[in-house]
């Protein structure tokens, strides 16, 4: 698996913490179940790895990675569970030779022209653009489809069901990130119905 093939399973990557492994296969259905076959379970709690190993070997037809991945020995430790990429939040040499001596999809955050030409650089073909909203979102993104016309773009950071169809508009836009569509409460209090019901709502309102 590529990046791009990794940005272009869903319109929505849920962007996921999750403090307990137990909601790890309940989450993974639930977002199933509401059309959504990618999820990035971000490294910022000590239940991510174990939490991707599960679903990876569960639920096949999920296709899990990670998160917040910033040095090469987290990229490392998500291909060893199962994990189908890493995103990072930001991009580094280190990362990008990772990627490419272990055959990893790698994409890489940005927030500038220079970040994007060191992707291009690398091979990437595919790259976040984090915190979306908050380094110039939309007019951001316009501007980087003329110098940077074949790149593709996941914005994270700021993305809502308010402003999703105005990012996915744009033609260097194949996904957004988002957090909203699993919220912590519901996790936590097992509500993975809501959780179901949120993907299938957002996924009707893209236009």
């Amino acid at each position: 698996m590529k990046a791009l093939d990794v940005l272009g399973i869903s319109p929505i990557v849920p962007v996921v913490v999750l403090d307990d492994p137990k909601d790890a296969l309940p989450l993974a259905d639930a977002l199933l179940e509401g059309g959504i076959a990618v999820m990035e379970i971000t490294l910022r709690s000590d239940a991510a790895l174990s939490s991707i190993e599960q679903i990876a070997k569960a639920l096949p037809e999920m296709n899990v990675g990670a998160g917040t991945v910033i040095n090469p020995e987290q990229m490392l430790a998500v291909k060893n569970v199962g994990g189908k990429f890493s995103f990072s939040p930001g991009i580094s040499n280190g990362l990008l030779e990772c990627a490419k001596s272990e055959n990893i999809a790698f994409i890489p955050g940005v927030a500038s022209a220079s970040e994007v030409m060191l992707a291009i650089e690398n091979g990437v073909e595919g790259c976040k653009l984090f915190p979306a909203t908050a380094v110039g979102g939309i007019e951001l993104l316009k501007g980087f489809g003329g110098p940077f016309g074949d790149m593709k773009f996941c914005p994270t950071g700021g993305v809502s069901p308010n402003n999703m169809n105005d990012f996915l508009a744009l033609p260097n836009v194949l996904c957004v990130g988002g957090s909203w569509i699993v919220p912590k409460a519901s996790v936590s209090s097992g509500d993975f119905a809501h959780i179901t019901k949120l993907c299938k709502t957002a996924l009707a309102d893209i236009k």
